[in-house]
């Protein structure tokens, strides 16, 4: 049985692009198109010169080709460079996809041919797919988790040499979310707006140029309840209910779902009283996660979580308008605060 390739990363893919290492094939797919526009673009403007471009470079969408076009061209020898380039946008609106099996076993050794594959993911376990795994490059491009976004901003700025507290990165992951296109776009705003000589991202630069409240947002939320602060919290929801800008109060659903989710798995780790016990418990990578279970597990009760869990359930299915003739969206995060604290 032939060895499974280890799973490939955007960064070793890049790399690999970068020292002019380019595989006859690439399937580019999944749910964050981020990943698959910086590998394609990176082909599309750098295997080929401009002048070479002109020639030996075809990009054709997926809904205006079938499979057989697309082999026709990838089997055509390169007119004035060393490589020809076929990159096929939105490939998820091809189809026959069985058409390029005989093709990807014996691929054009001078054709670079790039699927990029979005919103979704091809069937590993086709022919077709299997082959390019063995021949070529196979790549998902995954969503983000939430929990993943504050260390992934923390990197995206390091490697700008910026810095970022753990408090600024999580308003931004917060009032953005996964997008990664826009996410990143924001993060380029705010670099361009620090200056050379103090290269930290305060709370009060997020505020400023993001046009998130450093003193309402999700995770002030979040802290409030963790330390049980029945003002603050009522402050943060009332705020959101009255400047609908600033976004929905029905998008701190997901955030208190999770942290209660996570306190009621940390009532079960094998020591609560320790901190890095109940962070390898929870798999958490921040102290201030850590610190927020641990205060969690003090002000709350292993029941009172369950029950909470339940709330956000009810509350949830009530903001999509079930079993709710006409309670506003307002009054219902107010009644759910008031539930959770107290």
């Amino acid at each position: 049985m032939p060895e499974k390739k280890p799973t490939l990363t955007f960064e070793a893919i890049m790399r690999d692009l970068k020292t002019g290492r380019f595989a006859p094939i690439y399937i580019l797919m999944g749910e964050e198109s981020y990943y698959i526009d910086k590998i394609s673009d990176y082909i599309q403007n750098h295997v080929l010169s401009p002048d070479q471009q002109a020639f030996d470079q075809t990009v054709v969408f997926g809904a205006d080709v079938n499979a057989a076009q697309v082999a026709d061209l990838s089997m055509q020898y390169p007119m004035m460079a060393p490589k020809k380039v076929i990159i096929v946008k939105e490939a998820q609106g091809m189809r026959s996809f069985d058409k390029l099996e005989k093709y990807a076993e014996n691929p054009q050794p001078r054709t670079v041919l790039v699927f990029c594959y979005k919103n979704g993911t091809m069937n590993r376990r086709t022919k077709f797919v299997a082959t390019v795994e063995r021949m070529g490059i196979v790549f998902e491009s995954k969503k983000m988790r939430e929990w993943q976004l504050p260390t992934y901003i923390q990197g995206y700025l390091k490697v700008q040499n910026a810095s970022i507290d753990e408090k600024s990165a999580n308003m931004i992951a917060d009032h953005i979310g996964a997008d990664l296109n826009r996410l990143n776009s924001e993060l380029d705003k705010l670099l361009i707006s620090i200056p050379q000589d103090d290269r930290r991202i305060t709370p009060e630069m997020v505020e400023k140029n993001i046009g998130v409240s450093k003193d309402f947002n999700a995770f002030e939320l979040r802290s409030a309840i963790v330390n049980k602060d029945v003002f603050k919290a009522n402050q943060i929801i009332k705020y959101f209910d009255s400047n609908p800008k600033a976004g929905s109060v029905y998008s701190f659903l997901p955030l208190l779902f999770n942290f209660f989710q996570n306190l009621m798995i940390a009532f079960y780790a094998p020591n609560r009283g320790d901190k890095q016990s109940v962070s390898d418990y929870l798999e958490l990578r921040s102290v201030w996660g850590v610190n927020d279970y641990m205060t969690g597990m003090r002000n709350y009760t292993g029941k009172k979580t369950l029950q909470i869990l339940g709330k956000i359930r009810e509350t949830d299915t009530k903001s999509k308008g079930l079993d709710n003739p006409n309670t506003s969206a307002g009054d219902l995060m107010k009644e759910l605060i008031y539930y959770i604290l107290h």
